[in-house]
C-alpha cells in the first residue's frame, strides 16, 4: 500500500504542473454510477422462461462453466463482482428476470415481481435501472411486436411496456434513485420490404400509447434505442437511428446510444455533443462491436477513451446515463462484469485528469501546436498510477488481484453449479 501512495503522490505531482488537482478528480469519479447489466450473468435467458430460445437478433457465444440459474445465484455473482468494482453503482433489469413463483406473463407482471430485486438492491446501497423485454417470446416469433400488424400481438406488447413504466417508477420511489427505462424492440424484416412507412406508423402509435401515463421524473425516465440492424432483421429495422431520434426529440425522452448500433465505421462518440444540443438527456450502452452488433467485453479501446472525453471536455456527465451491455459467455462472466466495468469508469477518469479548460483556451487562441503537443504528452502521464490509488481508496482489489479473487470464487461456487 505504501508504495502505491508513494507513486500517488508522484502522479499528483506531476498532474499538478498542468493545473489538476487528482484528489478532487477522485471525489468526482466516485459519484460516476455505472449501470452494469444482469444480462452478462446468465446469457440473456432471465427466470420467467429460461429455457426459451433466444429471438430478437440476439446470439450469446461458449458455454462457460457458472452460469447463474437462479435469482439468488445472479444476486451473489453480481455481489461479487460489484466487490471488486470501484465506487457505488447501479444495475440494469431485464423484466424477464422477475423474481416470483407465481405464473405470470408480460403483459401481466407487477412491481411485486421485483420486490426481492429491491430489498436486495437497498442492502447493497445501489440503484436499479430496468428495461422491458420485446424478445425471446412466443408473441415475438415472427420479429414483430409494437411495430406487428396483429392488433392483439401489439395490445400484448403495449401493456407490457406500461407494466414496465409501473416497475421502473416503483424502482426509483423505493431506491431514491432515478431508474431509467430503456425501451429497445427487434422488430424488422430479413428481407426488403415494401411498406416502410406502416410499421413505423404503429410502432410510434404504440409507443405513444405507453408513454400516456406521466411518472415523476425523479423516480424514473424513458429511454429510446435504435439499431442499424439485427439477425432476422437485416434487411430493414423499424426502430431507425432517425426514428427514434425524431422519437425521442419530439417527446422528450432520453435518446440511448448503443455503441455497437450504427454502421461499422460509425462511433457513437462525435455524436454526443450534437445530441445533447437538443435533448434533455443520453442513455448510453457502452459495448464494444466487432463488425457487428457483437457485444463484446469493453476493453480501453480507443472509443472508449474518446466516449470518456467527450463527457468530460462537454460537461455532459449531469445529463448521461451510462450503462454497459455485453454478453459474452466464452470467459468466466464475472471476469467480463469486473473488466468491462473497471475499463468504463477508467475512461471517465483518464478523461477526468486533463486540463480541459486550458485545453480549449489555448483552441480557441488557433494554438493547435500546443494543443496537439499537450493531448500527446498527457498520453504518458502516470495514470495508471491515479488509478491503482483510487481503487486501495475505494478497499478494492488493486492490478491483477481482483483476478486472484474472481479465480478462487469459480473454483468454489461457479464450478460447482
Amino acid at each position: 500500500m505504501t508504495n502505491i501512495t508513494t507513486q500517488y503522490n508522484e502522479a499528483k505531482a506531476q498532474y499538478a504542473t498542468l493545473g489538476i488537482d487528482t484528489d478532487e478528480v477522485l471525489r468526482k469519479i466516485a459519484q460516476v454510477k455505472i449501470s452494469m447489466h444482469c444480462w452478462q450473468g446468465d446469457d440473456v435467458r432471465g427466470f420467467l422462461n429460461p429455457d426459451g430460445e433466444l429471438t430478437g437478433g440476439i446470439a450469446v457465444s461458449g458455454n462457460y462453466l457458472g452460469a447463474a440459474h437462479t435469482p439468488d445465484q445472479l444476486r451473489a455473482d453480481l455481489e461479487q463482482a460489484y466487490a471488486l468494482i470501484p465506487g457505488k453503482h447501479k444495475l440494469n433489469l431485464h423484466a424477464m428476470y422477475a423474481d416470483t413463483t407465481e405464473q405470470v406473463d408480460l403483459n401481466t407482471l407487477e412491481p411485486r415481481h421485483f420486490s426481492k430485486w429491491v430489498d436486495w438492491a437497498k442492502a447493497q446501497g445501489i440503484g436499479l435501472d430496468f428495461n422491458p423485454t420485446f424478445f425471446s417470446h412466443a408473441n415475438s416469433a415472427d420479429g414483430f411486436t409494437l411495430a406487428s400488424p396483429d392488433d392483439s400481438i401489439r395490445q400484448f406488447w403495449i401493456e407490457h411496456g406500461k407494466a414496465s413504466r409501473k416497475i421502473a417508477n416503483y424502482f426509483g420511489e423505493e431506491l431514491g434513485q432515478v431508474c431509467v427505462n430503456n425501451f429497445w424492440v427487434p422488430d424488422g424484416y430479413k428481407d426488403t420490404p415494401i411498406d416502410r412507412l406502416s410499421p413505423r406508423q404503429r410502432l410510434m402509435e404504440s409507443l405513444d400509447e405507453i408513454f400516456e401515463t406521466s411518472y415523476d421524473t425523479a423516480h424514473t425516465l424513458d429511454a429510446v434505442e435504435s439499431k442499424v440492424f439485427g439477425l432476422g432483421a437485416e434487411a430493414y429495422t423499424v426502430g431507425s437511428h432517425e426514428f427514434y431520434m425524431g422519437y425521442g426529440l419530439t417527446r422528450d425522452k432520453l435518446i440511448c446510444m448503443d455503441a455497437g448500433h450504427f454502421h461499422p465505421t460509425e462511433v457513437i462518440s462525435d455524436k454526443l455533443s450534437a445530441l445533447s444540443l437538443y435533448s434533455s438527456g443520453i442513455l448510453l450502452h457502452v459495448s464494444r462491436p466487432v463488425r457487428w452488433d457483437s457485444d463484446h467485453v469493453v476493453v480501453m479501446d480507443d472509443e472508449l477513451q474518446a466516449i470518456g472525453r467527450e463527457l468530460v471536455r462537454n460537461d455532459l456527465l449531469q445529463k448521461t446515463y451510462i450503462g454497459l451491455d455485453f454478453f459474452d459467455a466464452t470467459i468466466n462472466r464475472v471476469a467480463a462484469w469486473v473488466i468491462g466495468t473497471r475499463n468504463a469508469i477508467k475512461a471517465v477518469l483518464k478523461a477526468m485528469l486533463e486540463p480541459t479548460d486550458y485545453l480549449k483556451t489555448i483552441e480557441r487562441e488557433g494554438n493547435y501546436t500546443e494543443r496537439l503537443a499537450l493531448v500527446e504528452e498527457l498520453k504518458d502521464f502516470p495514470f495508471g498510477s491515479v488509478w491503482n490509488y483510487y481503487c486501495q481508496e475505494q478497499g478494492v482489489p488493486v492490478g491483477l488481484d481482483w483476478l486472484t479473487a474472481v479465480k478462487a470464487y469459480e473454483k468454489n461456487v461457479l464450478a460447482k453449479r
